[in-house]
């Protein structure tokens, strides 16, 4: 019995720690959601990447694209330089592209380490036929994000932040 009492306890504290030690090594992310309405426009449905962007000004990761169909992806140029030159692999969950006057919900992850850390969230947006925009829209990654309706520069006409 004192074995058995014994190799129990032993048992849960392996496991605690084993439990413990893989929460520790995980990196801690925040979801963020944001709402993104669209100004109004005629003609097709805009194409919208939100990227991450590092201090220097890089991309990093594409955080949420809208627009399904990659035939189109070369020609929004300052994203596909990232993206496609090594054809990497959309990293970010894709959408059906934002109409004129639409308004979408999305949601992404982003670590914790990076806040406060001079990253940025860029929105960049594209229409068949139209003025292409590659910094749509830009807000700094910091603890004190911003819950007040963000003005873009082109197809978007604010973007409000929210955390999950």
């Amino acid at each position: 019995m004192k074995r058995f009492v014994k190799a129990s306890f032993i048992g849960l504290l392996t496991g605690v720690f084993f439990i413990t030690t893989s929460f520790e090594n995980k990196e801690a992310v925040t979801r963020y959601r944001c709402l993104v309405q669209m100004i109004n426009y005629s003609g097709e449905g805009a194409y919208v990447i939100v990227s991450l962007i590092d201090p220097e000004g890089r991309y990093e990761n594409t955080l949420y694209i809208l627009g399904d169909d990659d035939q189109w992806y070369h020609e929004i140029d300052e994203w596909w330089s990232y993206f496609g030159k090594k054809k990497r692999e959309v990293d970010g969950i894709t959408g059906a592209t934002l109409s004129g006057g639409a308004r979408k919900v999305i949601a992404f992850d982003i670590e914790d380490a990076k806040m406060d850390k001079g990253y940025k969230i860029r929105f960049e947006t594209s229409v068949e036929d139209q003025k292409y925009y590659p910094v749509d829209l830009e807000i700094p990654l910091t603890s004190e994000m911003p819950t007040t309706p963000l003005k873009g520069k082109g197809y978007i006409r604010y973007v409000r932040m929210m955390t999950q």
